[in-house]
């Protein structure tokens, strides 16, 4: 075979070359963006967690103190054991210089257990508030956010990465100042023990500082790749293992490719999992080293300066290196524990930046609460305009709709004229950018939200069942509803006879995504639970797309009796439902093009018309 051109073997070093560089772009950009996010981590917020259990920390710190105060006397008691209490073979001097000892052990480990039961107390304390404050903030963000965020991103930062800083919260802290006291005291009895030979053990500690400041930044950076492949695995999980995500495998062939890709995202999680455990490992052998040979250089010192006169005894000696071993054992967890916060800086990092994210839909402070049993249902939109993106061509341009408490309107349009979008914000889902919506004269933005959930109820095209009971799912709508309450509105969307058919009854489990139900039936669940709540407002969108025609014309005609006390808006595609509407507004590209009733637009043969004709539906 003859071997290619060194042009075309040139151009394929190019192609290499460009995407080496490409990934080292990717990760630069992915560094920036992580030193940006790490900039938020500061220790007075992380402190801030601790701020409401101010007094049982205090309590931890104190018995940690008086531990660590306690343990300083053991090393003077075995100096005198073995300066005085053995050569002198006084065994009364003895045997309180060992109980002493004993004591001593006793009650250190009385107060480690009970330093431990109170620090994990609070841990857990701290873990469950940061838990709930990442899962409230959630819930008042713009679904911009979620459109834009995967489910199994969501489900990481919260139980992964939260899960993750237990260790920190619950122990580390705690060891933190169990070692520091340890070792700050401990430093004072090697110096009132003897200052030269405290100095000469102090010399390790400013290079093994060093280096372990110099590992943890190299653990750090991994860490945060880390968790964002547990993220992308989490994700992986989430989309092809639902029932949806095993239904498109299995009908499209694509179950070896998932296979495969999960394959490759736990290969990569695995080779970080290495590089985070094994990263700077060599500089950390350094410390070890020094940190071993200390005593036997500490001997060898001693010996020396006894053989030049100095007042150094044998018990000296022994007792130094005690204190040597008490040193260095809480300095190597202060190392660690240094190296462990330094990584836990990236699980914080993208738990901060959920947190940080600007909550769009927020209740106003003095927000207005209306009495349920005064309202009316009356919806005004005053030139409203809205754009998912900043300085883009808007969804919605000036729409203007006065909707009297009763009536019934449909909004129709073709795809993308901006219907769901309308709907969105009648839900206040999202914020108008200008204009404003109002229920009963009151800004929906100055409307309490428990007032607007009163007042509004939403049915939309692919309705979401709980993991749950018939039942129960009808009854988060509304959970003091009786059974007779539930039934009635089970009964209006004719619903009622298929699930008492059922073997369980109400009590049936509906499944993942209600599964076990038609999408019809799923559409005729969604209308029950809404109805249950009897808002003054319904607002359905494309709540009856799932169902057949005899079905529809039936539900049609339960929603037209139910509608008499309340005002209703359809946004459907679905002509034949809203013939008998009191105004048609038309959309197209975001602008109402008409508005009337079913034969004042039908007598114009403009948009609505030809819709009509378009759907297939009969003229008149």
């Amino acid at each position: 075979m003859q071997s290619p051109p060194d042009g075309s073997r040139g151009l394929g070093r190019s192609n290499s070359d460009q995407t080496s560089r490409m990934t080292i772009s990717n990760t630069e950009i992915e560094n920036r963006r992580y030193a940006d996010l790490a900039a938020s981590v500061t220790p007075r917020r992380i402190l801030a967690l601790f701020r409401p259990y101010l007094r049982r920390a205090l309590t931890v710190a104190g018995l940690i103190v008086i531990g660590s105060a306690i343990g300083m006397a053991s090393p003077f008691l075995l100096r005198a054991i073995i300066d005085d209490a053995l050569p002198k073979a006084n065994l009364a001097l003895l045997s309180w210089l060992a109980g002493g000892l004993i004591g001593i052990a006793a009650a250190t480990a009385a107060l480690n257990t009970l330093q431990i039961v109170i620090s994990s107390r609070i841990g857990q304390a701290i873990m469950h508030d940061l838990r709930v404050s990442v899962y409230a903030h959630l819930q008042s963000l713009s679904l911009t956010f979620f459109t834009g965020t995967r489910t199994g991103e969501i489900q990481s930062r919260i139980a992964s990465d939260v899960g993750g800083l237990q260790a920190l919260v619950t122990n580390t802290v705690n060891e933190l100042a169990r070692n520091l006291s340890t070792a700050m005291m401990t430093a004072i009895a090697m110096l009132l023990l003897d200052w030269r030979l405290a100095l000469f053990s102090f010399m390790t500690i400013p290079v093994s500082v060093a280096i372990s400041g110099h590992v943890a930044r190299m653990r750090e950076t991994i860490t945060y790749a880390q968790q964002r492949r547990i993220a992308d695995m989490s994700s992986a999980i989430q989309e092809s293992l639902s029932l949806s995500g095993i239904i498109l495998a299995r009908a499209t062939g694509r179950s070896e490719y998932l296979i495969r890709r999960f394959m490759e995202t736990s290969r990569d999680l695995a080779t970080l999992e290495v590089r985070s455990s094994t990263a700077g490992e060599w500089q950390w052998s350094f410390i070890y080293l020094a940190l071993s040979i200390l005593p036997p250089l500490t001997l060898l010192l001693g010996g020396f300066l006894m053989n030049t006169g100095a007042s150094i005894t044998i018990g000296t000696l022994v007792a130094m290196i005690a204190l040597q071993e008490q040193l260095l054992w809480p300095f190597e967890q202060l190392l660690e524990i240094g190296r462990q916060v330094r990584t836990t800086r990236a699980l914080f990092a993208r738990i901060f930046e959920y947190l940080d994210s600007p909550a769009w839909i927020r209740q106003r402070p003095g927000a207005v609460t209306l009495d349920r049993g005064r309202m009316r249902g009356d919806v005004k939109l005053s030139g409203v305009t809205f754009s998912y993106e900043k300085n883009h061509e808007p969804t919605l341009k000036d729409i203007s709709i006065d909707v009297p408490a009763g009536s019934h309107i449909a909004i129709v349009g073709p795809t993308g004229s901006g219907k769901t979008t309308l709907g969105y914000l009648l839900a206040r889902l999202y914020d108008v950018d200008s204009g404003s919506i109002s229920y009963d004269g009151v800004d929906v933005r100055a409307l309490s939200f428990e007032s607007l959930t009163d007042m509004l109820g939403v049915v939309t095209q692919d309705p979401y069942l709980l993991y749950a009971s018939v039942i129960d799912n009808l009854r988060f709508a509304k959970p003091e509803a009786t059974r007779e309450e539930i039934e009635a509105a089970a009964k209006a969307v004719q619903i009622h006879e298929t699930v008492s058919a059922l073997p369980e009854g109400y009590e049936t489990l509906v499944g993942e995504r209600g599964y076990r139900f038609s999408g019809g039936e799923k559409q005729r669940l969604a209308l029950a639970r809404t109805i249950l709540r009897n808002p003054r407002v319904l607002l359905l969108d494309e709540a009856t797309s799932a169902l057949d025609a005899e079905t529809e014309q039936a539900i049609t005609a339960a929603l037209a009796e139910l509608s008499k006390s309340r005002t209703t808006i359809t946004i459907t595609h679905r002509l034949s439902t809203i013939r008998r509407a009191d105004q048609i507004i038309v959309l197209q590209r975001g602008r109402i093009v008409e508005r009337g009733t079913h034969d004042e637009l039908m007598a114009r043969g403009g948009a609505y018309s030809s819709l009509v004709r378009a759907s297939g539906a009969a003229p008149t």
